[in-house]
């Protein structure tokens, strides 16, 4: 039986007499990586601002692990669409600052930075400032702060989004060493329908305003896939032709 880390139930939230979000449910699967893909400006961003306490909900509620929480603020960590490392610090100083902002001791934390650059290819690149390397680079010390938050789970806002293809490549079967390595539980935001369907274990298809969730499509295809892939070629028409619709209506 998957045990459930996370469920979301009936989450509302408006701005302005318009509502944003619709009584969304879902449920995350502990070590299970979930993608949320739906129309450009439904509410994705604003429905991990609930999830994350920064916006305050109108109705609905949050259990983890079995228990009520009033959000994940310090229970998720969370990795946005920029990688907003400081610029006048390292690469490593930056990865460093969730460990120094909880006082960790700083010996410990600089260890943990060692081994996670020499993980996601930075080893010597710790003293680079962020205007130093690629953009690829910046997102990979970007995750490599996030995984410093030493959390169970982790959302991710769009976090390829600004990178060439190539990079973003790549950098993709890096997000699944997140649950693959570092046995962490993903609830991400994409709007690359391939993205989603090479990366998911579950694919949730929003509607456009108000937000809720359409469908969800389980993928059990191993990795890694390719999108030749039969059923996912299937797939990659199915969800399209869902947003299409969910664009025009």
């Amino acid at each position: 039986m998957v045990s459930r880390l996370l469920i979301i139930e009936n989450i509302s939230k408006g701005f302005n007499g318009s509502t944003v979000v619709a009584d969304v449910n879902l449920t995350v699967p502990k070590n299970g990586f979930s993608v949320l893909i739906g129309p450009s400006g439904c509410g994705k961003s604003t429905l991990f601002d609930l999830l994350m306490g920064a916006v305050p909900m109108d109705a609905g509620s949050i259990r983890w692990d079995g228990t009520g929480v009033t959000d994940l603020s310090h229970l998720a960590a969370y990795m946005q669409q920029s990688d907003l490392l400081l610029p006048w610090l390292g690469l490593a100083d930056n990865a460093r600052l969730p460990a120094d902002i909880a006082g960790k001791p700083l010996n410990r934390s600089q260890h943990r930075v060692r081994r996670l650059f020499d993980r996601l290819g930075l080893a010597g690149f710790e003293a680079h400032l962020p205007s130093m390397v690629s953009g690829g680079m910046r997102q990979r010390c970007a995750l490599a702060r996030t995984l410093m938050f030493g959390r169970e789970l982790v959302l991710l806002d769009e976090p390829l989004s600004a990178l060439d293809a190539i990079t973003r490549c790549s950098l993709q079967q890096m997000l699944r060493l997140l649950q693959t390595d570092f046995n962490k539980t993903i609830l991400m935001v994409t709007h690359d329908i391939e993205e989603a369907l090479l990366l998911a274990d579950e694919l949730l298809v929003l509607t456009s305003r108000p937000m809720r969730v359409a469908a969800r499509i389980v993928l059990d295809e191993p990795h890694p896939r390719r999108m030749a892939h039969p059923r996912l070629v299937a797939l990659k028409h199915r969800v399209l032709t869902m947003l299409q619709e969910e664009r025009t209506s």
